[in-house]
């Protein structure tokens, strides 16, 4: 039962990634939406939700193996989810926001 946190905090992210995926990208700091077009807000989000479920796929998957297996070595599945994850994200800012700042 110590990964429930984990559990709980991965099903909030999934959550808040489909938020954004639908296109309500009002979760995303103002900072880092600045220079989003309206014609571009939808692809955005998609971009930035999509990284989103993905990391947060990844922490309920690791979670429940983890519950259930109780291996050390299951890490890897959110340290390759979050990787992956970061790279949508990444792309989104950079595509959609003209860079990081």
């Amino acid at each position: 039962m110590e990964y429930i946190f984990m559990l709980i905090f991965g099903i909030c992210i999934i959550v808040l990634g489909v938020l954004n995926y639908k296109g309500n990208i009002s979760s995303i700091h103002w900072y880092n939406r600045t220079r989003i077009t309206k014609e571009n807000s939808k692809k955005y989000g998609e971009t930035v939700g999509l990284g989103t479920i993905i990391i947060g796929v990844s922490l309920t998957i690791t979670a429940i193996l983890q519950m259930i297996f109780d291996i050390e070595s299951l890490w890897f599945i959110t340290l390759v989810g979050v990787i992956i994850g970061l790279v949508f994200l990444l792309y989104g800012q950079f595509k959609y926001n003209k860079g990081i700042f």
